[in-house]
């Protein structure tokens, strides 16, 4: 059986697994990462999307054995350790843009992903269009782009804290 030497949110794993195993079933069944979530078998809907070496990546589609030496970042992994949450995930809570939670940290990390690319900010309809590949059931969207509008200044040290969000 092939073993994998991974990086998970800074902590360093060997584990055996099969050549067929896919990264987001090492995370959760392996390492007991559930925040990654698996929504649709089809790579279809985003609620997998972990960062391997910085980049977005569906971790239903790429084998563990490829994330060999890789550096990953889950949902887990973007607070701080003391618990301080990212500007993405304090934006997403502030802004409503989340209802039953299933997508959100695929949606999370997709969108950090998205703005640490984008320094220059995006417009409304760019993070739409980066936001395609994520779906959400629940909510239409519209609080989960307000969020990270929010969040990107914040992230890129335009502001120092993020505009609350209007009741």
């Amino acid at each position: 059986m092939p073993q994998v030497s991974i990086t998970v949110n800074g902590a360093g794993h060997t584990v055996d697994v099969e050549g067929r195993t896919l990264l987001v079933e090492l995370l959760r069944e392996k390492l007991r990462l559930t925040g990654t979530h698996v929504g649709c078998d089809t790579s279809q809907c985003g609620a997998c999307v972990v960062h391997i070496n910085g980049d977005s990546v569906k971790s239903c589609t790429i084998l563990a054995v490829q994330c060999d030496g890789a550096d990953v970042t889950t949902i887990e992994g973007l607070a701080k350790p003391d618990g301080t949450l990212h500007p993405m995930q304090e934006a997403f809570r502030e802004y409503h843009a989340l209802q039953c939670g299933f997508c959100t940290p695929g949606m999370v990390m997709s969108a950090v992903d998205l703005v640490a690319k984008n320094p220059q900010g995006l417009s409304e309809h760019e993070i739409r269009d980066g936001l395609e590949g994520n779906l959400c059931r629940c909510t239409g969207y519209h609080n989960i782009v307000k969020a990270i509008a929010a969040a990107q200044d914040l992230m890129h040290g335009r502001v120092t804290e993020l505009a609350r969000a209007a009741e």
